[in-house]
């Protein structure tokens, strides 16, 4: 069993945690399909739901911490998971990708209906934007879990299981990438450090 990751601020300690969150989020998906191409629908979601609750574990012991994004995805697995099983319905567990999302977008509405940017309290480490740009990123990212979220559904409801399988583990995460590189763009109008700058004649 490998050793934690060391916990100070090095390049080795910074990548290592890197890794070990990539293998904290990857790693269920990556069992669930592997399963599910062997065994099916119901013993990949059994699978999935057993990876997720280790994950949060494998996240406490090497990384520290277990972020709320991870505690909320595992509760949405076991809880969506546990009725496919249950009821012997694989809608639910097809379903939970649509729920996940719909939950962040309206966490980050009720955020700014309350007047709090909470994108900005989770970003604001690796980013200085002005009020404005932080507001505007936070409206794409609302939009965007909204469209993820209906593109599962027409996903699961129009195509096969497999290819929704397909989808869930090889379509959300890049799509979600390249969705967060595209606004690169909006993070450098609107960052403190443009705004900060004056003319120099």
């Amino acid at each position: 069993m490998s050793a934690p990751a060391p916990r100070d601020g090095s390049p080795a300690a910074l990548e290592s945690k890197q890794v070990a969150k990539m293998l904290v989020d990857l790693a269920p998906l990556l069992i669930f399909f592997l399963v599910y191409l062997v065994a099916g629908i119901y013993w990949g979601t059994a699978a999935l739901m057993a990876a997720s609750v280790i994950s949060m574990i494998v996240s406490k012991v090497w990384l520290g911490h277990i972020s709320a994004t991870l505690i909320l995805t595992t509760v949405l697995v076991v809880g969506f998971g546990g009725l496919t099983l249950w009821l012997n319905d694989p809608s639910f567990i097809k379903m939970k990708p649509t729920m996940v999302n719909l939950l962040f977008a309206v966490v980050l509405a009720g955020g700014l209906l309350f007047g709090r940017n909470l994108l900005q309290l989770l970003l604001g480490e690796a980013f200085r934007l002005t009020e404005l740009g932080w507001r505007l990123l936070t409206y794409r990212w609302i939009g965007f879990f909204i469209a993820l979220a209906v593109l599962n559904e027409i996903v699961w409801r129009n195509f096969s299981e497999t290819t929704w399988a397909s989808f869930k583990v090889f379509g959300i995460l890049p799509i979600t990438v390249v969705f967060a590189m595209l606004q690169i763009g909006l993070i450098q109008r609107h960052s403190l450090e443009k705004a900060d700058e004056t003319p120099s004649q």
